[in-house]
């Protein structure tokens, strides 16, 4: 334990230093590694931090949302060993040499994941702060099963919150997808160019 000290001016206009003790121990530093959307990492953690914390400063996930910090909003769903979990209820050494998918992970270089592609085209994102959340769950209920029907798909997200949509487009969404994966099409690569919107508007009068 670290003693503090502070300076301080008395009655008598001298410094003085005052120590003190802090009243909690700080945490201990532990190694920490696992494989965060296909690369190894390796970090010194505090022994009691969260995933949510180890992936968003030290791993450089920031489309992992912080939100509720209570396990009841979704925003910050990871996938741990295929399996979606909440990351803000995870401790990190509890995810320590496991493999961890978050949404930065889904898309396989230039081509998106279709959930990415079809939640873009059927207005499953709308503010977008749940989206990441959203993305990384239904991933994972379309790699166990493909072809989900409509309530297996709502059972999926129900602990994913939206305050925008109204959860129909999700749901459209993940249908969307899972015809996608069904029929083997796959999405193109995003970064291909894209027809005008707006043929014979040239912006200048």
């Amino acid at each position: 334990m670290t003693k503090q000290n502070t300076q301080v001016v008395d009655c008598s206009g001298e410094y003085v230093v005052q120590y003190s003790l802090p009243m909690v121990p700080g945490p201990d530093k532990v190694r920490w590694n696992a494989t965060v959307n296909g690369v190894n990492v390796d970090f010194f953690i505090d022994s009691n931090a969260i995933l949510l914390d180890v992936l968003r400063d030290q791993a450089g996930s920031l489309g992992t949302k912080r939100g509720c910090d209570m396990g009841t909003c979704g925003c910050c769903s990871v996938m741990i060993n295929g399996t979606p979990k909440i990351s803000c209820l995870v401790l990190a050494q509890e995810a320590r040499d496991c493999e961890i998918t978050t949404v930065e992970g889904l898309s396989s270089g230039h081509h998106l994941h279709p959930i990415q592609q079809t939640f873009a085209d059927c207005g499953g994102s709308q503010c977008g702060f749940c989206t990441p959340g959203f993305l990384v769950v239904s991933a994972a209920l379309l790699e166990r099963n493909p072809s989900p029907t409509e309530p297996e798909i709502k059972a999926a997200i129900e602990g994913n919150l939206c305050r925008c949509t109204g959860y129909q487009q999700i749901v459209e969404s993940i249908s969307k997808a899972s015809e996608i994966l069904v029929s083997g099409r796959g999405v193109g690569d995003s970064t291909s160019s894209k027809s005008d919107p707006h043929p014979g508007f040239s912006g200048s009068e």
